[in-house]
């Protein structure tokens, strides 16, 4: 059972958890984790799901899908009926009011929809995972250099469940670099399995670039992959100028997260989020959403 706080209507939920009884067997039961291990965190066994949600023959789980998980098909840039694919539906684009974005340049918005944890002054070598669990940021990019820069900083992980709008967004203007991939397994990102395996992010693949940011300082963004994701797609201009709010990238099948790592004395997050963040709950929020501030001195 995953236990969430939904900022809009201030209340907590339980997460509708798609393949719960999947995720629950297989990341705590012997015969699941030996499966697992054999299998499932394979490259192979996502690229074989990610085949069949780019076949025609997928595209009849997503109409159930929409109907079982409350999905509003009227946020949808394009009809449901015309996605060739589950994939196609999967990475759909939203229409340009479906997410208001801010443009206040003070202001710090979400990369995405999803659940957000945050974490201030934060130890490199001691990053949370999840609650009681953690890993190094080094391990994490293995690049000694630039983590050293976000040393004493923030730490954002937005986890996107695989019933959410499966793009990620820059949260400032400004020019992002070349993105750095890092081979990995395909373990789920679902809390259930951040409980069960140590270190996961940085056993998983992974994605990285440095955003110089125009208000908030050099920002590192970094892309975890999942099982039964497919690929992870940026779709972003390397050393081009970007405004708050463009599209970095996107995500195929699978639940995936998104982490973000700011300088310190750079931002000032949300009262609410940090007090959720430090009573142990994710936020739900959505992309656009404003979730903190510049800092002043």
């Amino acid at each position: 059972m995953i236990k969430y706080f939904n900022r809009k209507n201030k209340k907590y939920e339980i997460e509708k958890v798609a393949g719960s009884t999947y995720l629950n067997w297989t990341y705590s039961s012997p015969c699941g984790m030996k499966l697992l291990e054999l299998i499932i965190k394979k490259k192979v066994f996502s690229k074989l799901y990610g085949n069949f949600c780019n076949s025609k023959y997928s595209k009849k789980k997503i109409s159930p899908f929409i109907k079982d998980f409350d999905i509003d098909i009227n946020e949808f840039k394009e009809r449901y009926e015309d996605f060739r694919c589950f994939n196609d539906f999967f990475s759909r684009s939203l229409k340009d009011t479906a997410r208001p974005i801010d443009g206040n340049k003070n202001v710090l918005i979400s990369p995405g929809d999803g659940r957000l944890m945050v974490y201030e002054n934060i130890d490199l070598n001691k990053i949370v995972q999840i609650k009681g669990y953690t890993y190094s940021l080094f391990d994490l990019i293995n690049n000694p250099k630039i983590a050293e820069k976000f040393k004493n900083g923030t730490c954002l992980i937005l986890r996107l469940c695989p019933t959410d709008y499966h793009r990620f967004h820059f949260v400032d203007s400004g020019v992002c670099e070349s993105t750095h991939k890092i081979k990995g397994n395909y373990y789920s990102v679902n809390p259930i399995a951040l409980k069960n395996i140590a270190n996961l992010f940085c056993k998983n693949k992974r994605e990285w670039s440095i955003f110089h940011s125009d208000n908030f300082g050099d920002v590192l963004y970094v892309e975890v992959g999942a099982t039964c994701v497919g690929s992870i797609i940026q779709t972003y201009l390397p050393e081009k100028n970007i405004k708050k709010g463009d599209e970095k990238g996107y995500f195929k099948f699978g639940g995936s997260t998104v982490i973000l790592f700011f300088e310190q004395n750079k931002v000032i997050i949300d009262k609410d989020l940090l007090k959720q963040s430090n009573l142990g709950y994710e936020t739900k929020l959505f992309m656009g959403e404003t979730i903190g501030t510049k800092f002043t001195h």
